[in-house]
């Protein structure tokens, strides 16, 4: 019997990719194409501009500068759209059963642990608490009607504050309310918190929490949001 052989899965192209997160975002922009153009024009004026302005003028000076200006041009284009890929991808995701674990999985970066999982959930409802822990404490965050969330907030508070005493708390909300976060501050909101504990009380916390958490894996995790859909394309 001939042993089989496991081929490595293909990857993508950079511009696969780039064609990708194009296509992505300009189902939430249609005016991108226009936008792209006019950055790659401006950027190839400037580059023009500058040829004909610095010293020696000369005609292969003004196509390198033009040359230049075209490259910064496409640079700007490429961080335009992923900037815009990013704000599509929060309009897509925004009041969807998961969009908070989503965002706090692959928005806080290294400084904060996280997961897609969340910590408590009402199997009824699908409104879900999320945790994160870093240098600013914990982070619990509620998802769904912050009336049905006072119960699964209260507990997972009063679980974190008996395993990690002094280590602060704090409680956000995901919605449009006048005291909640949107989906696409939430992030930020996270990150901009003040550092209260190092990294050594960090590491503790993580390792006590994690020894007292209930596992979900028998509960439903909400439905709505495939990661790997929901996440806007980035070229690499």
């Amino acid at each position: 019997m001939a042993a089989r052989t496991a081929a490595p899965e293909k990857r993508p192209g950079f511009f696969s990719q780039l064609r990708t997160l194009f296509t992505f975002t300009r189902q939430a922009y249609s005016w991108l194409p226009w936008l792209l153009i006019a950055i790659l024009l401006v950027g190839i004026g400037i580059g023009v501009g500058l040829g004909f302005l610095i010293p020696p003028v000369a005609i292969w000076s003004v196509i390198l500068w033009g040359v230049t200006g075209l490259l910064l041009g496409i640079l700007a284009s490429l961080m335009t759209m992923t900037r815009l890929s990013t704000t599509a991808m929060y309009k897509k995701i925004d009041g969807m059963p998961g969009a908070a674990g989503h965002v706090m999985s692959t928005s806080l970066g290294r400084n904060w642990q996280s997961s897609e999982t969340p910590v408590a959930i009402n199997p009824k409802t699908q409104e879900a608490v999320y945790r994160a822990i870093g240098r600013g404490g914990v982070v619990l965050v509620g998802e769904g009607s912050r009336g049905r969330l006072t119960r699964l907030v209260n507990e997972e508070r009063s679980k974190v504050q008996r395993v990690a005493q002094g280590v602060p708390v704090t409680v956000l909300y995901v919605g449009h309310g006048d005291d909640d976060v949107t989906i696409a501050k939430l992030g930020n909101a996270i990150k901009a918190l003040p550092k209260k504990i190092d990294r050594g009380t960090m590491a503790a916390v993580i390792k006590r929490i994690d020894s007292v958490s209930q596992s979900l894996a028998s509960l439903p995790i909400p439905k709505g949001i495939d990661p790997t859909k929901a996440r806007a394309p980035r070229p690499r």
